[in-house]
């Protein structure tokens, strides 16, 4: 898989998930468990940055093991949980992934992408 191509789905994961942060950065927990758009707005974009990721581990397993401080394995099983277990996923999860999860991986996506792109 070229660079280009892996800086490609990068900024993709990352976009999917500051835009899942961004839905909820200024809602309280009670709103979001109570707002159905909301919550399903926030995991189609949990969805996309997590089946994007699963993309790049499937095309790029040498990348994925070049950058462990990612949680691969977690996104793809969010992606999975998301996708075929629609009916049943625990908004809890979704709230706290979003909150506390979701800052960092894009802290660590950011650094990743640039870092990539400097070729350093």
């Amino acid at each position: 898989m070229s660079s280009d191509r892996i800086l490609h789905l990068l900024d993709r994961i990352e976009r999917a998930a500051s835009q899942a942060y961004a839905m909820i950065e200024n809602v309280n927990k009670a709103d979001f468990l109570s707002d159905i758009v909301l919550q399903r707005a926030v995991g189609m974009s949990l969805l996309m940055a997590s089946e994007t990721a699963a993309q790049l581990m499937k095309f790029s397993p040498e990348f994925i093991m070049e950058h462990p401080e990612i949680p691969w394995t977690s996104l793809r099983g969010m992606r999975n949980r998301i996708a075929h277990e629609y009916f049943d996923i625990n908004l809890e999860r979704v709230w706290s992934t979003v909150k506390d999860d979701i800052p960092e991986l894009r802290d660590k996506l950011h650094m990743l992408r640039h870092w990539r792109a400097q070729g350093e």
